[in-house]
């Protein structure tokens, strides 16, 4: 994108304001070209090293969609008996998820991938390392939603695959090394969305105070 082509710093500014967490979609598949355009912008989040381990699994056939359904409600309704919580809520609640999966026009399953990180010999260093692949798949995650908006859709993270990962690796027969982050639910929104409550920035600051002394 050349400078003069680029938007102005309030138009992304109210693009990141104006977004919304859309769970309800209307129409049928998306556009291909539509597609490709929200994974390139997914994938130029920035990532530890340049090694971009994010990984995207695109979900758009019924028959795929229902399988993640069925197998992410089973265990989620596991779950949330064994914890012994009201069987007339978990069913409710495995209900509300199997329509929010099955409903939408496209599902992103986005997977991390240590592939291609650094490899450290002591305990410390590799969970290092590892925060760092899930916090740049997390960034390609908001390019992902932050595109979605920008090109008129509707979009929202189901982070429920971070509870049962080996279950939606099954589900979709995912390559090995594909470890589930979340699933993103895309597709022509039916509705603007709840509007949303965000912390005053007074709440979230620190800055140290003093004169700060060296090392040492």
């Amino acid at each position: 994108m050349t400078a003069s082509a680029a938007a102005s710093p309030a138009t992304w500014l109210d693009l990141i304001a104006g977004r919304r967490s859309i769970r309800r979609y209307v129409g049928g598949r998306l556009d291909p070209g539509v597609i490709e355009q929200l994974l390139r912008a997914a994938s130029w989040a920035p990532s530890a090293h340049n090694r971009q381990p994010w990984r995207f699994a695109l979900v758009e056939a019924a028959g795929w969609k229902e399988r993640l359904a069925v197998a992410m409600g089973q265990r989620l309704r596991q779950d949330r008996l064994a914890d012994g919580d009201d069987a007339a809520a978990v069913a409710r609640d495995v209900e509300r998820s199997h329509a929010r999966i099955t409903e939408a026009p496209l599902l992103v399953l986005v997977a991390l991938c240590m592939d291609d990180m650094d490899r450290y010999p002591d305990d410390r260093r590799r969970r290092a390392e590892y925060m760092m692949a899930v916090q740049s798949t997390a960034m390609a995650t908001q390019n992902l939603l932050l595109a979605a908006h920008a090109l008129g859709l509707g979009a929202s993270v189901l982070c429920a695959p971070l509870f049962c990962p080996d279950t939606v690796a099954a589900a979709l027969a995912l390559p090995a090394g594909w470890e589930p982050q979340g699933l993103v639910t895309i597709g022509a929104p039916a509705n603007g969305g709840k509007e949303p409550v965000r912390r005053a920035l007074a709440d979230l600051v620190w800055r140290p105070s003093g004169a700060a002394s060296g090392p040492g």
